[in-house]
């Protein structure tokens, strides 16, 4: 399909992050404006480098006007792009009350976005159990008002999952999905160890592809991957775009979505990557159709 003709298609956006999609005069402008550095572009030397360049564009935000501003910029790009849904992370607690209240920031985004994107609010791996459970109550408090699922991301290896079942049983428990990120770093074994969360999507999940019963697993309890390719060789996950294993898994049955994840440091939109992708690894179009019905299918816009 060309470009055109991919804009022109229903689709969703169901992994990317608030900081990680501010435009580039958008950063230059507040970098600018508050005497701080322009986060760098990737690709990045590896993935702490990338959390460097992350906190520097998450300072850019000083303000709920310029959080206000990023989350209408971001659903305004994605309109240009044909993505009339997107699914953004946010963990308004990774601001330490600079921005005032947590519900504030939350206010803040569901204002900017204007119902064309649902925030999954984040868990912090590297903070205590306790600022889970309070990111979970803030969650709840927000359920059906602009907060569609509960996410989970960090330094997974030395964070476990099973830390944090408790709180994030609590908030599937009110109606919010739970969709953490996995396999970045920790293969198989990490994707595996996310199931026991019960997750109805999973953010990431490159290690799968190596564990055939995994994968048979994930088919079986109808799970779906949410996966960004050129952000994870741009963090050094997989050596190059052709090695990616997302079209193995969209070939073994499983269900698929193709997101940016950190569209503001590779300087790309939703569609760029799907003719990225497309051609990296000769998909046919009933393939690329069936990743574009998958996101809308998969989103949890009809249930929040």
């Amino acid at each position: 399909m060309t470009p055109d003709e991919l804009r022109a298609r229903s689709k969703a956006e169901l992994h990317l992050h608030l900081e990680s999609a501010i435009g580039e005069r958008t950063a230059r402008e507040l970098a600018d404006r508050s005497g701080l550095p322009v986060p760098p572009n990737g690709p990045f030397a590896d993935q702490g480098a990338f959390v460097v360049a992350y906190e520097r564009a998450r300072d850019l935000v000083r303000t709920l006007d310029d959080l206000r501003r990023v989350a209408r910029e971001l659903v305004d790009r994605q309109a240009a792009d044909g993505v009339g849904w997107s699914e953004v992370h946010l963990a308004p607690t990774t601001y330490a009350g600079r921005l005032g209240p947590v519900d504030g920031v939350v206010e803040a985004f569901v204002d900017g976005a204007d119902g064309r994107a649902g925030v999954v609010l984040g868990v912090n791996r590297g903070l205590p159990v306790a600022e889970a459970e309070a990111s979970v109550d803030l969650a709840l408090r927000w359920a059906g008002r602009g907060v569609v699922a509960v996410g989970l991301a960090g330094a997974e290896a030395a964070n476990p999952p099973g830390r944090f079942a408790e709180p994030l049983a609590r908030a599937a428990a009110g109606g919010l999905p739970v969709v953490p990120h996995c396999g970045e770093g920790t293969g198989a074994a990490g994707v595996r160890a996310a199931l026991a969360l019960d997750p109805v999507r999973l953010c990431h999940g490159v290690g799968a592809q190596d564990d055939p019963a995994l994968l048979e697993l994930l088919r079986e309890r109808g799970i779906c991957v949410d996966m960004a390719p050129s952000s994870n060789v741009a963090l050094g996950i997989v050596p190059d775009l052709a090695s990616h294993p997302l079209p193995v898994l969209l070939r073994a049955g499983v269900d698929v979505t193709l997101s940016t994840d950190i569209p503001g440091f590779l300087g790309i939109g939703l569609v760029d990557e799907l003719v990225r992708c497309a051609a990296a690894w000769s998909l046919t179009d009933a393939e690329v159709d069936r990743l574009l019905e998958t996101s809308l299918r998969r989103s949890l816009r009809a249930t929040h």
